[in-house]
This record gives structure tokens, sequence and C-alpha cells, in this order.
């Protein structure tokens, strides 16, 4: 509903903020596929009191039977969380990096989407549309900001400049959430191709991890004009037969390559101990009342997402240094929180029907970074087929499968090197209605 009133009345309820703080307001003369400036809303006082209330007062289950986490997520990691967000956590630090930010929404597909925009003062950027993914958001992207788009500052080159578009998935984050279906990864393809071509650009990039590799995957798949290759760090690239018997825990083909069947055993060990997340999403998301009411269940629920992010969360609430804080992970569960989005966000689990692992038919240049601590750390030999144009592959030495947040150096670096054989002298036009600040 068009609101008719400049001035917005006090709200209560941090829920309600958000609803109304997703687009500025505009009268019947305005397109509503315009680009229209987003304002970060400012969480009132007595939400986050409300926040640190129920996180105190969460009635504890017993501790699990065993001494490992092979019956989920340990009580003591869940304690040890609890205790500092409950008590030192600071989310205003969080919302001052997002306020700092340019952010804009605008209406594709009669729903709103919020995205980041954040261009460099280089004519000759090239424009990179970066997609998160589940249980991420655009808080995994921050990091690479300023690297990416001020790159002299971080010790890279000046040729090394990229504009960045980060957009919310509908449904997570500030973007709407869609209250009916088909708002499946090709549709969040499609949209984000007519997101680029709203901007105004005539070349450029995608990048994605998680549901945004997928995405990204799917917008090759399409090949617009414009789209000059994508870059993806959770590339699916398993021949399909092989995904298949990888989803039973077949034994492994006997023909497969070293490096194939390290490929193989990783995803066959997802799929059998680390899919439960996606299958309870895929099949009930509106049964899950409890991520949307309790903060400890949201919690728990977030960073059970794989094992290996899992062991790297719980050594990092047991005091060790890691790539992520205790800040960086509570600033994404609070995120989820206060926009209010365990459930609407689940629910693209629902909507998708495709292999996430199988190849997408995707014929334009395309670029592979494989993270050691990844769920799934693809085989070269698989990428060639799969990217007809290959023109990047590398295995990193350390990383997960939140890259971009986790080692943001070494994901700068690896979409430097990426694109570079993509770049060009000539400017990639952006719409002059996009100021930044």
């Amino acid at each position: 509903m068009r609101k008719t009133s400049a001035i917005l009345t006090f709200v209560t309820s941090v829920t309600s903020l958000f609803v109304l703080c997703r687009s500025v307001p505009i009268n019947a003369a305005q397109d509503q596929t315009a680009i229209r400036p987003f304002t970060v809303p400012t969480v009132p006082q007595k939400e986050l009191d409300d926040l640190r209330h129920r996180i105190l007062a969460t009635r504890w289950p017993e501790k699990e039977t065993v001494a490992d986490d092979s019956q989920g997520v340990q009580l003591a990691t869940v304690k040890a969380l609890a205790a500092y967000w409950g008590k030192n956590y600071d989310w205003r630090k969080c919302e001052a990096k997002l306020k700092a930010l340019p952010h804009f929404v605008t209406n594709i597909d009669g729903l709103d989407i919020h995205f980041i925009h954040v261009r460099s003062k280089n004519p000759n950027a090239l424009p990179m549309i970066v997609t998160h993914g589940w249980p991420g958001s655009i808080i995994e992207q921050l990091k690479i900001i300023d690297p990416l788009t001020n790159p002299t500052a971080h010790g890279g080159k000046a040729e090394d400049v990229f504009d960045l578009v980060i957009p919310s998935m509908p449904g997570y984050g500030f973007s709407g959430k869609p209250n009916t279906t088909g708002w499946h990864p090709q549709h969040i393809a499609r949209a984000w191709i007519e997101l680029m071509k709203r901007l105004g650009y005539t070349k450029y990039v995608a990048q994605g991890g998680d549901w945004g590799a997928l995405i990204t995957d799917l917008m090759g798949q399409q090949a617009p004009p414009g789209l000059a290759g994508i870059h993806s760090n959770m590339a699916g690239v398993v021949p399909p037969e092989i995904d298949k018997m990888a989803f039973v825990n077949a034994p492994a083909p006997s023909d497969l390559s070293a490096e194939e069947k390290y490929a193989y055993d990783r995803l066959a060990f997802f799929y059998t101990h680390g899919l439960g997340y996606a299958q309870e999403m895929g099949n009930r998301p509106e049964t899950l009342y409890g991520v949307a009411d309790s903060p400890i269940g949201l919690a728990a629920w977030i960073i059970d997402h794989d094992i290996w992010s899992y062991k790297m969360i719980t050594r990092v609430f047991d005091g060790k240094s890691e790539g992520l804080t205790r800040d960086d992970i509570l600033d994404n569960i609070t995120f989820y929180w206060f926009t209010n989005t365990a459930v609407s966000s689940a629910r693209l689990y629902w909507e998708n029907k495709l292999a996430f692992f199988a190849p997408k038919n995707v014929s334009i240049p395309a670029a592979v970074s494989a993270f050691p601590e990844d769920i799934d750390v693809p085989a070269k030999s698989w990428a060639e087929k799969t990217y007809p144009k290959l023109i990047h592959f590398n295995r990193l030495d350390k990383g997960g499968h939140f890259a971009a947040w986790e080692q943001p150096e070494l994901f700068v670096n690896e979409m430097r090197a990426a694109f570079k054989s993509l770049r060009s002298s000539e400017p990639k036009a952006a719409s002059a209605s996009m100021p930044n600040k």
C-alpha cells in the first residue's frame, strides 16, 4: 500500500519499523520500478532490551549425551554464545556500519528488492553483482566492499577496481518478503539481470556462494547481454550421475581421479550428515516458528549450517582466533532477528527444484575458487567440463563456506585474478540518478 503522508507515525515494534522503512514514500506519478534511496532503520532501544531479555531468559535443555557434536550444536557452545550475546554484544556497531553505506530499493515483479550500491570514483571500474546465501546476508560482504572499490588503499592496483551491487535476496534482510509462490532461484537470477539493467550497466560480472552460487550460475545460463562472466566459490560442477550417487552415499566410482574422489567423498559426507537443515526447510519451512520466536533457537539453527563452519564458530566462542569474530557471527544472527526473516528466508529451499551441485549449462566465461573448508570442494577436471570457457580456477589453502566474510583478503585477491582477463578500458555506464554517499 502506498503511503500518503511523508511523516511516519512512531512504531513500537521493530518488525513494523522494518516494513515501513523498506521504501521511501512515492506518489501516483512515480514509477515503482525507479531506483529509490533506502534508509537503514535504527532499531528502537526497547527492542534491543527485549532481545537481551529473551536471551537471558532462555529455557535450556539438558546437556547432550555424547562427548562430541554428533547430536547437534553442543550446549556449551550455545551457552557461550548466549553469555556474550546477552551481556556484551553491541548491535549499534553493526548498525553504524550498515548506515555508512549507500542503500537503495527498487520494485521488481511486484517485490521491493534492497541492495547496497557502492561505485568507485574510477570510471573504468568493473561492475560486479555479489549474491549471498543462507544463513548469510549482506553482512557477509561488508569486509570486501572497500578493498574492491578502493583497491589502492588495500594493496591492489588501480586497474583492480570494481563497482559493487550487493542485493538482499527476496525474503532476506531488507528486501521484501514474497507473499506468493514463484520466487525461486531462476526468478531471482532474472531479477538480478533486470536490476543491473536498471542501473545502466552495459557490461558487468556476477559472483556468488551458497544460494548466490546457484543464482550466479543461472545468470550465466541465461547469458544476458552485458554479463561478461561469472565467479563461484561453491561451483555446481558435479556430473549429474555422480551427484546422484553421492546423495545416497553410494561407493565412489572406481575411475575417479584422486582429486575427484576427494570431492566425491566430501559431498557424500555432507549429503549424509549435514543436509538436515535444508531438508526441513525444503519440505516444511513454515514449521520453523521456534526460530522466529526464540533468539537462541535462531542462533543454534544458523550456526549448524555445516560441520566445518560449526567447528570454526565453536572455536571462536571458545576464545580461539579465527577468520570470524564473535561479533561477526552475532551481527548476522541479530540481523536475521530484527528483520524477522528466519521463516521467509527458509522458503527459498521450498521454492527450489534444482540440484545444487550439478552443472547449469553455463556458456559464458566462468571462474572458480575452491576453499578447503567448504561443503563442496570441486575437482578442476569437473569445472573444466562444466564451464567450457573456464578462465580461472584456484584451490586456496584456507577458508570455508563464507569465504568473503571469513577470508576477505583471499577473496578479494580471487576477484582481482578471476576477472582480470574480462576487463577493458571502456567505461561501464551507470545511472546518473544513483549518487554514492
